[in-house]
């Protein structure tokens, strides 16, 4: 009986883990006087997804995954995404 619940506990943390995720902010969805606010986090949030992308197409190593997103967001915007807001 214990192994069933230990198991149980198991199964609940793998399928509530994506539940834990921080999700994109949706700038309508808050207050007028702070949706400012929020459309900066949300592109703050976008653009660090697409690091991350970038970082997992890479392939890069998990212990240097942390720097390269990091460099990834110190060189500013992508020129892509540029390309496209014009």
């Amino acid at each position: 009986m214990k192994s069933f619940w230990q198991l149980s506990l198991v199964a609940v943390c793998v399928f509530a883990e994506p539940a834990f995720a921080q999700k994109l902010v949706d700038p309508n969805a808050v207050a007028p006087q702070y949706r400012d606010a929020a459309e900066k986090r949300r592109a703050e949030q976008i653009r660090q997804m697409q690091c991350r992308h970038k970082v997992d197409d890479a392939k890069v190593l998990p212990r240097d995954r942390t720097a390269a997103i990091n460099q990834c967001l110190e060189d500013g915007p992508n020129p892509t995404t540029a390309a496209v807001r014009q």
